[in-house]
């Protein structure tokens, strides 16, 4: 099993004929850098696929995910360049369900 300490999410889209070596320089590009046991998500414009590059810290693992029907639940890149998501959150956005209320986001403090 591979660990995850980190997921997180760029908001631009990002071409998906993109292999490992130009999702991991779109990762260094957007995040600075690929840290040991991180995972970064990218999609498409159309947010139906979806690729997650993850470095285990011996090597990196370039998987892809396409919806048949809807769309990834994407942030909008004029809100941020990346953001980070709960392994709640993940279980939901993979699944093409609105993760944004999931965990923190969704408490409600004002009645």
């Amino acid at each position: 099993m591979i660990r995850i300490d980190q997921i997180w999410l760029a908001t631009e889209p990002l071409d998906m004929r993109a292999g490992p070596d130009t999702a991991l320089a779109r990762v260094v590009q957007v995040f600075g850098s690929a840290r040991p046991h991180c995972a970064y998500l990218f999609a498409n414009k159309r947010a139906n696929r979806m690729k997650v590059l993850i470095h285990d810290g011996l090597g990196i693992w370039l998987c892809a995910r396409r919806l048949n029907r809807g769309k990834f639940y994407w942030s909008e890149p004029w809100q941020t360049a990346q953001l980070s998501l709960s392994d709640e959150q993940l279980q939901a956005l993979v699944q093409g369900l609105p993760w944004q209320r999931i965990g923190e986001a969704g408490v409600v403090t004002i009645v």
